[in-house]
């Protein structure tokens, strides 16, 4: 999105009341942001982040023994790192001088409000799909794989208590620095906690036996896991579901029939992806894979093709046999402390509004008539630290 440079035409007052109105409406939509390890860049240190972490030496009752008088062989540390590059996000509206002269403050302020909802959004996105991309993963219902998931598949209290097994198996470090008992983080859609609370063992926050400190959006305990509520819970949706325009004999390209979703074009203009189109899977050409244009799709190979074939993918749960529609799968998150981290630059806001009043832009605005109100993320990154102590529930919901 655009961005403007930061301006001190505003006074301080008010740049502080719209920083204030700006994060108060992005902190409602922080929910993966918030559990995450803090690390800053100091300024001026490049936008590279570097997380290091000693590796654990394994234990071994034999190789510990100790043979009297003899001195045994040293052992060497070694390392893992993790590696991540922060990005900056910004976005602004502008606001014209009849406006202005009609109400400018307030227009000023609401627009904070929706720029940090929409950036908050943004921002929480990140953090969620960077969690999103770890190896470690229970799917519901004991399917092997995605794709064989339903909607039967729900999360439930056995699935909760794999998850923990999981994590204690692995030694993940519980949270508890909040004079709370150790307890593991779950972020959860509204979808899975509405199966969840079906179940007798589930205990809301108002049963909590003793005054503790809430997380924001806590909903209950279950098993040493507390539950957080996010309506920005990843879901995995099938991104192409759309038929063959008219039948094409012996071609690498066809043209779809229905105006393609955004997800559809994003999805077929990744060249080299797998696409069912009827029976049969293809390859998605390595380059020029879709035209928007056209809506023309470009496969590796030639191929004969009907009118109205059902094209889709296969990147989400259990496709229908007849509609081809996939099954939606929620992915529910449970983890121990410093499991993953965020990063932003040491010393500076993570989020502000940047307001540029009628006539700032010089020769580009000769008759006064706009104004802009931004918002800017300087920089911020999110990345999995420990893949072991991050562990995603895939699974289906109830209707």
């Amino acid at each position: 999105m655009n961005t403007t440079l930061n301006t001190s035409t505003t006074t301080a007052l008010n740049k502080s009341f719209y920083d204030r109105q700006l994060l108060e409406s992005a902190k409602t939509r922080f929910v993966h942001t918030k559990f995450g390890q803090k690390r800053p860049i100091p300024r001026n240190n490049g936008k590279h982040v570097e997380f290091r972490r000693w590796n654990l030496f394994n234990p071994d009752v034999e190789l510990n023994k100790l043979t009297e008088g003899v001195t045994p062989q040293g052992q060497s540390l070694s390392q893992s790192t993790v590696e991540a590059d922060v990005t900056q996000y910004g976005a602004y509206v502008e606001v014209s001088d009849l406006l202005d002269m009609t109400g400018y403050d307030r227009v000023i302020a609401d627009s904070a409000e929706l720029l940090g909802e929409q950036l908050g959004t943004v921002v929480e996105w990140v953090t969620r799909d960077a969690m999103c991309m770890g190896n470690n993963v229970q799917y519901a219902g004991g399917k092997v794989n995605r794709l064989a998931l339903t909607a039967s598949d729900k999360l439930t209290v056995e699935e909760i208590r794999k998850a923990v097994r999981t994590l204690k198996r692995a030694k993940a470090r519980p949270f508890g620095d909040e004079g709370r008992k150790a307890h593991f983080i779950c972020i959860c859609s509204p979808e899975a906690t509405y199966d969840l609370q079906n179940d007798t063992l589930w205990q809301d926050v108002s049963k909590y036996s003793n005054a503790e400190n809430i997380y924001s959006g806590e909903i209950g305990r279950l098993f040493g896991v507390v539950f957080v509520e996010s309506t920005e819970a990843k879901i995995f949706t099938q991104s192409v579901l759309n038929r063959v325009s008219a039948s094409v004999t012996n071609s690498a390209s066809f043209v779809l029939k229905n105006t393609p979703t955004d997800a559809e074009a994003a999805y077929l203009s990744t060249g080299g992806s797998k696409i069912k189109i009827g029976s049969g899977e293809y390859t998605l050409a390595s380059s020029g894979s879709f035209d928007a244009a056209t809506n023309t799709v470009t496969l590796s190979a030639a191929a004969t093709l009907n009118a109205d074939d059902i094209v889709y993918s296969e990147d989400a749960g259990a496709v229908d046999d007849t509609t081809k529609k996939g099954c939606d799968v929620h992915a529910t998150l449970i983890f121990g402390k410093d499991a993953y981290g965020t990063i932003d630059i040491e010393g500076s806001q993570t989020l502000r509004t940047i307001i540029k009043p009628h006539g700032s832009a010089g020769t580009d605005d000769p008759l006064d008539q706009r104004a802009t109100v931004g918002a800017k993320v300087a920089a911020y990154a999110a990345v999995i630290l420990n893949d072991l102590w991050l562990l995603r529930i895939e699974h289906g919901v109830s209707a």
